[in-house]
C-alpha cells in the first residue's frame, strides 16, 4: 500500500509539472487538442488506455480478435440491433425481425443506409459480412451456430444449426458490426462501416484518425475529424488531458480524478457488467486442492479494494453480474472476506508454516501462488498488490507477474495458478455470454481447464431456453456452481467513466461499455 501511495504522489507531481508547462506554453511538441478552426472545421482528440494489441484491439476489424470493440466504440461500425440504457435490445440497422421457428430468424433491414464506401446496405451485404464473420472469428461461429444465410432485397433470413435463443443479442456484440466486405480490410485493419465516422488511418498502439461520414443515415455528425490516441500509461493520460493535448479520456487513473473535479472538466459515469476476476488453474497442483481455492476466495478484501484503491469507483462483486441484472448481485452467495477463517481452512487441510518464514507448506511444497495479470487495465495491478498483502497474511507467498505478455503466458497452464483479468460479462444483455466464453469445456477462454458436469448440463438447458426469466434463473444456478467450487473469484464491477473538457458534449457512458463516439459528440 505504501508503494501505491508513493505512485499516486509521483503522479500528482507529474500532473502539476505538466500543468505548469502548459501554462508557460512549453512542451506540447505541436500536439494539441481539438476545437473549431478558422475554417469552421471541428476536431476532437480522444485518449484511451485500452486501444492496443495487448487487449486484442490491434485494429478495428470486427472479425479479428476484439477489434469489434474499437470498431463500434469509435463510431465506425454498427450492429443490426443495439442496446438502450436499460440493456434492452432495440432495432438499429434492422427495423424488425420475426422468429419464424426455433431455427429460423427473418430480419428486415433499414432503408436508406450506406457504408462509408458508398455501397448500399442490403441483404446481400449483410449476408456477406456475417458469412465472413463466422469463417474468421471462432467465438462468433460458436455463439451463432449459423447453418445458412439467405438474402432478398432488405430481408435476411438466418437458419441456425441448433436453437440459439440469444441470437439477436449475439448479433449485437461488437463482432457483429456490419462492414462492407466488397471494400475489404486494409493491411492496417481499416474497414468500412455504416457509422457516423470513417477511418482514414490507423497505426497499432499509436492512433486512429477518423473523418465525418457526410452521408450518415442517423443525423449529421458534428465533428469533422477525430483522433483516437492510444495512451496506455495512466500518468501520461492524466498529463495529456491537463495540458490540453487531448479533449477527453477513457481509463484515467482513479488517483487523478480529484484533479478534474472542477468546472473545467465534466465526468460521465455508469455501472457496467465489466468484472475484475480471477480464474483458478485446475492444472496447477496447489489449485487442485479445494482448501487452497477456498482460502484464496476468503482472503481477498473486495470492499477494501473498491473503497480504498478504486476510490469508490466500482461495486463489490458477489458473482458474475452486478446488481442491476435480475440474475446478478446478491442473487448468489460468495465467500466473505475472512482471513482467520481462511487460516483455519488451510490448517485443517494440512497447510502449516513449519519453519516460521510466514509461508505455509504441505508435503514439502511451499504455498506459492503465481498471480498472472496485465497492466493495461489500471485496476489490476492495484488488485494484485492488495491481494499480495492480504493473502500474505494468511500464509501465501503471492508472486505477481503483471505483464503485457499475459496472453502468451496464460496459454501455458504450467506457468500460473490464478489469472486475473477483466471482462464485460453481459455485453449482449444476456447471461449466457460469460459461461460460453469462459467456463465450459467448449469455451475459447477456459484457460484454467475448469469442468463441472452440473454446469455443462445447465448450459445445455440454457441453450434451448427462449424464456428470459427462465434463462435468468438458470444463470443464478450456474453462478452458484462456480462460487461453490471456488473456481473463480469475482472482486468488483466497474463504474465506467470518461472525463472531458467542459466544452465537450455528447460523450456519454453506457452500461454496455462500448458505445462512446456517436453523431452527438460535439466540441465548442
Amino acid at each position: 500500500m505504501k508503494r501505491e501511495r508513493v505512485k499516486q504522489f509521483l503522479a500528482l507531481v507529474l500532473v502539476f509539472a505538466a500543468a505548469v508547462c502548459a501554462f508557460l506554453g512549453c512542451g506540447s511538441s505541436g500536439n494539441s487538442g481539438g476545437g473549431t478552426a478558422a475554417d469552421g472545421k471541428k476536431t476532437f482528440v480522444f485518449g484511451d488506455t485500452t486501444f492496443n494489441a495487448e487487449n486484442g484491439e490491434s485494429d478495428i476489424n470486427p472479425h479479428r480478435d476484439s477489434g469489434g470493440w474499437a470498431c463500434i466504440r469509435y463510431g465506425v461500425g454498427e450492429t443490426l440491433f443495439r442496446f438502450n440504457d436499460a440493456m434492452e435490445l432495440e432495432p438499429w440497422l434492422a427495423v424488425g425481425y420475426e422468429n419464424v421457428d426455433e431455427l429460423t430468424w427473418e430480419i428486415t433491414l433499414r432503408d436508406g443506409v450506406y457504408f462509408t464506401s458508398g455501397r448500399y446496405l442490403d441483404g446481400e451485404a449483410v449476408k456477406a459480412c456475417l458469412e465472413a464473420l463466422i469463417a474468421d472469428h471462432p467465438r462468433a461461429a460458436g455463439d451463432l451456430h449459423i447453418a445458412e444465410i439467405t438474402a432478398e432485397g432488405q430481408k435476411v433470413t438466418i437458419r441456425t444449426e441448433i436453437p440459439v435463443p440469444a441470437l439477436l443479442n449475439y448479433l449485437s456484440d461488437p463482432y457483429g458490426c456490419i462492414i462492407d466486405m466488397e471494400a475489404g480490410v486494409t493491411d492496417q485493419g481499416i474497414v468500412c462501416g455504416t457509422g457516423p465516422y470513417r477511418a482514414v488511418s490507423l497505426t497499432t498502439d499509436t492512433s486512429l484518425v477518423l473523418e465525418k461520414n457526410d452521408h450518415y443515415w442517423n443525423g449529421e455528425p458534428k465533428i469533422d475529424e477525430i483522433t483516437v490516441r492510444t495512451i496506455s500509461d495512466g500518468d501520461t493520460l492524466t498529463m495529456a488531458l491537463q495540458s490540453g493535448e487531448i479533449d477527453a479520456a477513457y481509463g484515467m487513473p482513479y488517483a487523478s480524478y480529484p484533479l478534474f473535479e472542477n468546472d473545467a472538466y465534466t465526468f460521465t459515469s455508469c455501472a457496467t457488467s465489466r468484472v475484475f476476476f480471477g480464474a483458478m488453474n485446475f492444472e496447477s497442483s496447489i489449485m487442485q486442492d479445494p482448501a487452497v481455492r477456498q482460502a484464496v476466495a476468503m482472503g481477498i478484501d473486495k470492499e477494501g479494494f473498491v473503497e480504498t484503491l478504486l476510490g469508490g469507483n466500482g461495486y463489490v462483486a458477489e458473482g458474475v453480474y452486478p446488481e442491476n441484472f435480475s440474475f446478478g448481485g446478491d442473487a448468489v452467495t460468495a465467500a466473505d472476506y475472512d482471513p482467520e477463517g481462511a487460516k483455519q481452512v488451510l490448517a485443517d487441510a494440512g497447510w502449516v508454516d513449519t519453519d516460521g518464514d510466514g509461508v505455509r507448506e504441505k508435503d514439502g511444497q511451499k504455498l506459492t501462488l503465481r498471480w498472472l495479470t496485465y497492466p493495461s487495465r489500471q485496476e489490476q495491478p492495484l488488485l494484485a498488490e492488495a491481494a499480495q498483502a492480504t493473502l500474505g497474511e494468511i500464509g501465501f507467498d503471492v508472486v505477481v507477474n503483471n505483464t503485457a505478455d499475459h496472453n502468451r503466458i496464460r496459454a501455458d497452464s504450467g506457468a500460473w495458478d490464478i489469472y486475473v483479468s477483466a471482462m464485460v460479462t453481459a455485453p449482449t444483455g444476456d447471461p449466457e455470454y460469460f459461461f460460453t466464453y469462459h467456463c465450459l469445456d467448449s469455451s475459447s477462454s477456459n484457460d484454467g481447464h475448469y469442468h463441472s458436469d452440473a454446469l455443462e448440463a445447465l448450459a445445455q438447458e440454457m441453450s434451448k431456453t427462449f424464456d428470459a426469466g427462465e434463462r435468468g434463473r438458470l444463470a443464478v444456478q450456474m453462478q452458484q456452481i462456480l462460487l461453490d467450487d471456488n473456481a473463480y473469484v469475482f472482486c468488483s464491477h466497474l463504474r465506467m467513466s470518461m472525463i472531458m473538457k467542459s466544452n465537450v458534449t455528447g460523450l456519454t457512458a453506457h452500461p454496455c461499455d462500448y458505445y462512446e463516439i456517436t453523431a452527438e459528440l460535439d466540441i465548442s
